[in-house]
Parts: C-alpha cells; structure tokens; sequence
C-alpha cells in the first residue's frame, strides 16, 4: 500500500486560499465524549424537578407583580429575580441540584481512533455462530473491552465486565450502548443532498 500527497486541484485552492488553516482546524478537531449517569435514589430526582417547577411558579408570579407595579421593562430581570419568593426558590432548587449532584455517579466515554477501533474489533471476533447473525464482534468479550477503552475515567476490562455481569440488564446495556454510540456518533453535516 503506498500513500501518495495529492495536492488539491488548482480551482479549489483558488476557491479557498486558506486550506492550510482549514486543515489545522481538521487535525486539531477532539474525538467526541459521551457521559452518562446513574442515579439510586429516585427522590433526589423528584426533589430537584419539584424544587425547578417552584422556581418557574415563583417567577412566574413575580412577572405578573411586576407587570401591577409598572416595572419598567429594562429593569424587569432584575426586579423579578430580586423578589423574595424567586430568591428562596432558587436556593431551594440550588439545594436540591446540589443533593442529586453529589449522589450522581457519572462515567464519561470518548470515542477511539480508527486504528485503535479496528485492532480492538480484529482482538474480539466474532464466534462463527455470532457472524451469522450478523455480528462484527464477539458479545461475550468486546462490550467490557470497548468500554474500557473508551473510559476516560480509566475503567479496567474486568471492572468493566464486573458491572455489566452485576447491573440489571437495561442498565448493563445503557453502559455498553454509550461506549459503542460515542464511537458511531457522527458530528459532519453532509449537506444539502
């Protein structure tokens, strides 16, 4: 296989004269992320979409005072935000996202480059039986190995595969469905067709 430099052709040079940039911008580009969360206590949920749903009331409640006293309407945020129901009400939902942060658990994933996506496919083949069914990696071995490849948080094979052989299945599949999206994720626009 030889490489060969291809230089652009002479008319798109001459329609973009700034290729050079272009491509530092390309080479620079980050692969994507994807993060993804778990939560136990389900109240903390609740406690925090409760405490959001006070705020839009309260606010809501401050506009229509606002609009009874005339406020001007360069002033109105600052009127509306500085009245003491919005005040408590944003404490209360700080709080409560406060609470559901610090009981969050989340692990982010980063996509692969194509040589590494490729070697880990060729190490995790598929059984004969599973390339029948029309799979391209093994589904005993390959789901613990991509998520711990693609772990920016440093997830090892075998805690990746303790998880998913522990988790719920809808949960052990939302940890492998990550890993692998965050390597099909597509950021181009392939234009108008």
């Amino acid at each position: 296989m030889s490489t060969t430099l291809h230089e652009p052709p002479a008319q798109a040079i001459a329609a973009d004269a700034h290729w050079a940039a272009k491509m530092a911008k390309l080479r620079s580009r980050q692969l994507p992320e994807r993060v993804i969360s778990f939560v136990d206590d389900n109240q903390l949920k609740i406690a925090r979409n409760e405490a959001a749903l006070k705020l839009a009331a309260a606010r809501a409640q401050a506009e229509t005072a606002a609009d009874d006293q005339e406020v001007p309407e360069a002033d109105r945020d600052r009127w509306v935000g500085a009245e003491p129901g919005v005040v408590a009400a944003e404490l209360a939902l700080q709080s409560a996202e406060a609470r559901l942060d610090a009981a969050t658990v989340t692990l982010t994933f980063r996509a692969l480059p194509r040589p590494v996506w490729e070697q880990l496919l060729r190490e995790h083949p598929p059984s004969e039986q599973q390339a029948e069914q029309g799979m391209e990696y093994d589904v005993e071995t390959y789901p613990a190995a991509l998520i711990s490849a693609s772990s920016v948080d440093g997830m090892t094979v075998e805690e990746a595969q303790e998880l998913l052989d522990a988790w719920a299945d809808s949960e052990a599949k939302a940890l492998f469905t990550t890993a692998l999206m965050v390597n099909h994720q597509l950021r181009a626009d392939l234009g108008k067709g």
